[in-house]
């Protein structure tokens, strides 16, 4: 044991100033390592913007670091003698420190997981593990509540973390207004447009950001996505303000067309704000008892608080702790079988079908499209054609910026996919045009019908859809929510089924 100081690592989604190493800590005799390493960047082919937001973040916030008294031994990408990994970039700081521990914050993905923990054994240095405390749901808590149950429902989940919180809760513990969940009341479709619709900040970049930009656009030339549009906010002090203008323009409406699309409006009422509480940059709690605050004084409807709660402390903390209870095997599962190539469009929106040219152009642009994209357009093409699941899973991470494997991986494999045979999702997502033209304006500007099944312009989610339910039969069947549909494929014409399918393969062949 040495005399020398403590070494934390911060890693690039631990963006929040007082995470639990930090606050353990004493800054006079700390140094805090942040490391840009090319493992990072590439174990995926990363959008373009995803690494130019989570790399401006780091070094801003080791600026905010050093004002707030730490010392910052800081390693940036293209260093002369940066080794390219986490655990390469520690054993040279263990060499230019020589510290007595190694404090840092759980990782939030297994890969790194696994490297955190072999640190102690490599550098015979005590290393301490701290519980990321940012998350309201410990994994020992998720643990002993999934034991208690045959299934893992986020409905029952979420009662729990408003119960724990008091979020939203009455005088009597009781949920406001009688009921725990709102979202029959959250499923408008995509009203006309709107010119007063809001429009998130767009944070002109500055000296630090403008050398990331230029690196990333070097280094990274061939990784999907656009620089053009980078406008993310880098800072703790722009999340903030992106925060503030989402709670004082959008959240009034955003629970009524959180699951609407519009040609050209990547954006609508939702918050883009998943980056920054990913990444560290804002505290998920404190934004939903602000939204509480809001709703109590009468800024904002019940079912836009409720909704926009339930995203953070539901949905985001459970699909955290099904990643964590489930292992590093979660990512391997594929109860469908599905074994299709991904299609090259995905990678550059080049598509006849509006739909996706529309949710693929926007996330090569931007890094983003919300969730009923992900789910409804991208995630329903590729589960109705029986894409690979892992492929699917490596395009989601690469292309959002908002995404970790912790949060990317469950949502697609489970909720998209189905490729966890139901652990996450009672039924497949699976769907039609229909659904895409009542919650968009995507099939009135397709070249394709939405209303036909069969024929050269019938629209492919028709033909694909029944041929999933046609090929997935004996999987499926006796699923309950899964009865209708089953009901009516069985009373279609045996000609109507075969012209379905063969259009469905037809379909298929050509993307090959």
């Amino acid at each position: 044991m040495t005399d020398g100081p403590l070494l934390i690592p911060i890693l690039g989604d631990q963006l929040t100033s007082d995470i639990a190493a930090l606050r353990a800590a004493d800054k006079k005799d700390s140094i805090v390592l942040m490391m840009e390493v090319a493992d990072e960047t590439t174990y995926v082919k990363h959008h373009k913007a995803k690494i130019a937001f989570i790399l401006s973040a780091m070094r801003h916030h080791a600026q905010r670091l050093r004002g707030l008294g730490w010392t910052v031994d800081y390693v940036k990408l293209d260093a002369p003698d940066n080794s390219g990994s986490f655990t390469g970039e520690v054993a040279r700081a263990v060499e230019r420190h020589r510290p007595r521990a190694i404090h840092v914050t759980e990782a939030g993905e297994w890969r790194v997981r696994a490297m955190l923990e072999s640190w102690e054994t490599r550098f015979a240095i005590p290393v301490t593990v701290h519980e990321d405390d940012r998350f309201l749901c410990a994994h020992a808590e998720f643990d002993t509540w999934a034991a208690a149950r045959k299934q893992l429902r986020m409905e029952y989940f979420y009662r729990d973390m408003r119960r724990k919180t008091g979020l939203l809760l009455d005088e009597d513990g009781g949920p406001e207004g009688g009921q725990w969940n709102y979202d029959a009341d959250n499923r408008k479709p995509a009203p006309g447009r709107d010119l007063l619709m809001p429009q998130p900040i767009r944070f002109r970049p500055d000296a630090i950001t403008r050398d990331v930009l230029d690196m990333v656009a070097g280094r990274f030339s061939d990784h999907i996505g656009s620089l053009d549009h980078f406008h993310f906010a880098v800072t703790h002090e722009e999340a903030l303000r992106q925060q503030r203008q989402f709670l004082d323009e959008a959240l009034p409406r955003f629970g009524d067309y959180q699951d609407a699309m519009l040609t050209d409006e990547p954006f609508l009422w939702h918050s883009i704000l998943s980056p920054y509480l990913n990444a560290g940059l804002l505290d998920p709690l404190a934004l939903c008892q602000e939204v509480d605050r809001r709703y109590r004084a009468g800024k904002v409807p019940l079912n836009c608080a409720e909704g926009f709660i339930r995203q953070i402390i539901g949905w985001r903390e459970y699909i955290r702790g099904v990643y964590w209870h489930e292992g590093p095997d979660y990512g391997a599962r594929n109860a469908l079988e599905a074994k299709r190539d991904l299609p090259g469009f995905y990678w550059t929106g080049e598509t006849d079908m509006h739909c996706l040219a529309q949710a693929i152009g926007q996330t090569i642009d931007h890094g983003y499209a919300h969730h009923i994209q992900r789910l409804m357009i991208t995630g329903n093409f590729a589960l109705i054609a029986g894409i690979a699941p892992h492929q699917v899973h490596v395009w989601y991470l690469e292309v959002y910026a908002d995404a970790y494997e912790w949060v990317e991986m469950p949502n697609t494999l489970g909720m998209a996919l189905f490729a966890d045979g139901g652990l996450l999702g009672s039924k497949p997502y699976a769907a039609g045009g229909a659904y895409i033209n009542r919650m968009s304006d995507y099939c009135g500007r397709c070249r394709y019908d939405v209303k036909k099944r069969v024929g050269e312009d019938a629209c492919p989610f028709n033909a694909l859809y029944w041929d999933f339910i046609a090929r997935n039969e004996r999987r499926l069947a006796r699923n309950p929510r899964m009865a209708m549909a089953y009901r009516t494929w069985d009373k279609m014409k045996p000609a109507d089924r075969e012209a379905t399918r063969m259009q469905a393969a037809n379909f298929l062949d050509d993307l090959a």
